[in-house]
């Protein structure tokens, strides 16, 4: 089982550097409610609808797990290990939900390979 970063999810669905990493995890892949989120906001960017897309995601085999409070009190936990990297609430969402369910982080973005909080982090590209 593996936890996915919004950059993960993304770079797979547009076929970016990486896609084939997290594709070839996809079957086992849950995905934070919050970072959900991030991924239909990005293609109502892009003129989409919101509801559309969600139907798509959710017809996948990613688990979509709800952000409870008790989520929210442990990505708020690693703000001061995150806040000098820049890294945002969907990215302290996707790090509590791989912490929770002590299984690997996937995500895009470079910067988290120099988190060290006890999970493996998995950098597609």
């Amino acid at each position: 089982m593996i936890a996915l970063d919004a950059s993960a999810l993304l770079a797979f669905l547009f076929r970016e550097a990486g896609h084939e990493r997290v594709g070839a995890e996809m079957e086992t892949a849950c995905l934070s409610a919050v970072n959900l989120s991030e991924v239909i906001g990005r293609f109502v960017r892009d003129g989409h609808d919101a509801r559309t897309v969600l139907h798509r995601l959710t017809s996948t085999s990613i688990e979509i797990v709800p952000f409870t409070a008790a989520d929210a009190a442990l990505a708020a936990s690693l703000v001061p290990v995150t806040r000098p990297l820049g890294l945002s609430l969907g990215d302290r969402a996707c790090l509590a939900l791989a912490l929770a369910r002590r299984m690997p982080a996937v995500t895009a973005d470079r910067t988290w390979a120099r988190l060290k909080i006890g999970i493996d982090i998995r950098v597609v590209r």
